[in-house]
């Protein structure tokens, strides 16, 4: 192939790429930057408009909940700057689940800062045997890979990163590796405890979807029924969402602004349980419909 042809067929890539429907979440990711905020003392958001990523200073290096989209390396490191925090010293990414929207920037901080990744047991066999689940290929980048994760999750198991201790539960539904997290934040209020949850959405229990990896008869919508249930009643007076609709992120800091010496708007101790009902309702609505199935 000549280098005409060459740049030819990336031309026509690119048109193909923008005519793609899932084209906005790999083009002009720049338009989603956030400015990053604090949200609760040792807790802050240096996430987008779209995938949340939480910084945690455990007093002892800094700690990720995720690492973005891929795509989205550059702006996740400048928003550790902006926070005025250094890259360098992000020691751990605990990373949701291993779905290519949450993991851009896993390899970036391991090569350059030597950040240990980790990852629900699960996914991180499902990297080895089922690549093709974590949708590595949608980014439409063929130098964006999957990582090895330094260390695999699994079920309660209880981990200290500096002064902070983080309790994980696998809560298998939309990947099977997703986990679940709790921990307590310090701030202005005192200790909080915070809780997290892998991953919400729906479109891996599509039944086509399902079909397609083995799961005929839908088993999947069970488990991950059964995942809600199973920390549903964990104390959570801070919820950090995984994407941004899950708590109104953006919402809530919009309040936050307006109204500085107020009640911080994070701080809610009914929103984790009201939420996960309200996913466990839409899940039960979604299963019932004969379209569904």
């Amino acid at each position: 192939m000549t280098s005409r042809e060459s740049y030819e067929a990336y031309l026509s890539r690119r048109e193909e790429l923008a005519r793609d429907r899932m084209a906005h979440y790999w083009l002009n990711q720049e338009s989603r930057y956030v400015h990053p905020f604090q949200i609760y003392g040792n807790v802050w958001y240096v996430g987008d408009s779209w995938v949340c990523v939480h910084l945690i200073d455990t007093g002892d290096g800094l700690l990720l909940i995720d690492s973005g989209n891929c795509g989205a390396t550059a702006m996740l490191v400048n928003a550790v700057w902006e926070a005025g925090f250094n890259p360098a010293d992000v020691k751990w990414i605990v990373h949701s689940h291993g779905h290519v929207d949450h993991i851009g920037g896993a390899n970036f901080f391991k090569r350059m800062y030597g950040t240990k990744l980790y990852l629900g047991e699960p996914d991180a066999r499902m990297y080895r045997e089922r690549p093709e689940l974590s949708f590595i290929q949608d980014s439409r980048n063929d130098c964006d890979i999957l990582f090895t994760p330094d260390y695999e999750i699994k079920e309660g198991d209880v981990l200290t990163f500096g002064n902070i201790t983080m309790t994980f539960y696998l809560v298998p539904g939309h990947t099977d590796g997703c986990i679940a997290c709790f921990f307590d934040a310090d701030g202005p209020e005192g200790k909080k405890r915070c809780g997290y949850y892998g991953g919400f959405g729906f479109n891996t229990l599509q039944k086509d979807f399902l079909i397609e990896i083995g799961d005929p008869e839908y088993r999947t919508r069970t488990v991950y029924l059964n995942s809600l249930a199973k920390v549903r009643e964990q104390k959570v007076e801070l919820f950090l969402g995984n994407h941004c609709v899950n708590n109104d992120t953006l919402g809530r800091r919009e309040r936050q602004l307006a109204d500085p010496e107020g009640p911080n708007p994070f701080l809610d101790e009914k929103l984790w349980g009201s939420y996960l009902d309200q996913k466990r309702d839409e899940l039960l609505a979604f299963m019932s419909d004969p379209a569904n199935n």
